[in-house]
């Protein structure tokens, strides 16, 4: 996963949204989302190679993703990061405990960060990085973005979909979907002078400049865009477009949609906690 946006309690009835692309090299074997065979309660796609997922969500409110740390010469790890995800959502340890633990076994994993949401936690979110301070997303009103850097990094493509999913939270509900989609699918190159420096080369840069990358040449590119938008009242929709390159041009290669409620537990705490927050 290589560019999340998300907003948290930043609208009066949507209480989480999440935009995001998936990068990934074209040969490296995944299964699209769907509920797990292990654990029921969850929905996401699958790393067939080593297990884990790059983004998931549990009935009981629990939803992690994760994204690698661009760097020139990265370090590999002997665990997945894909596991991060899925040992969270199947897990039912508090995200502070379990940000401690990885934390603690930070040198096992190649550069990550982390998104750790909880919904019916007070405090629902928390950004662990093995690469970064980890800290607190502050929930009320809070829209966030990050790609293979720092949370909110002024990346061209880390702030173009920030401010398109806050613009978009301001419109109608049922213009979120397509909206989000569109900027996901911006292939945008920023201005050089833009770009970030992460010590990979200005050719690479511009490479991973636009939200979807298409880079044949490489086998590499966008796999997937997926959209979660989780009601206040519990219900969840989750679409997921996946991507492959036909030729020299990349075409969609299906759709995940899936509708769902969390378990009450998690929409009584949500429903609390927009009480707390409105007082």
């Amino acid at each position: 996963m290589c560019l999340i946006a998300f907003a948290l309690d930043a609208h009066e009835s949507l209480a989480f949204v999440v935009a995001a692309n998936r990068d990934e090299y074209y040969a490296r074997e995944s299964a699209p989302a769907a509920w797990w065979d292990e654990q029921h309660t969850v929905f996401g796609g699958r790393d067939l190679r080593a297990g884990g997922t790059w983004l998931a969500i549990d009935r009981r409110g629990r939803f992690a993703a994760v994204t690698n740390v661009r760097e020139p010469d990265p370090a590999s790890g002997p665990r997945s990061r894909g596991a991060l995800v899925a040992d969270f959502v199947c897990g039912s340890e508090p995200a502070a405990d379990y940000a401690d633990r990885v934390l603690s076994q930070a040198d096992d994993y190649a550069g990550f960060n982390l998104l750790l949401v909880e919904l019916a936690a007070e405090q629902p979110a928390l950004l662990v990085s093995n690469r970064d301070a980890r800290r607190v997303v502050p929930s009320r009103g809070s829209v966030h973005a990050w790609s293979n850097g720092e949370l909110d990094a002024p990346w061209p493509k880390v702030v173009r979909l920030r401010e398109r999913l806050a613009d978009a939270m301001n419109g109608p509900t049922r213009q979120l979907g397509p909206v989000l989609f569109d900027a996901l699918a911006d292939r945008t190159v920023a201005d050089d002078a833009t770009l970030p420096d992460t010590g990979i080369g200005r050719e690479r840069e511009r490479l991973l400049a636009p939200a979807m990358i298409f880079a044949p040449g490489l086998g590499y590119g966008t796999r997937a865009s997926t959209i979660v938008v989780v009601r206040r009242d519990g219900r969840v929709v989750f679409v997921e477009r996946s991507f492959a390159p036909q030729g020299d041009a990349l075409h969609r290669a299906g759709e995940r949609r899936v509708r769902f409620r969390l378990e009450p537990a998690a929409t009584e705490a949500m429903a609390q906690r927009a009480a707390r927050a409105s007082q």
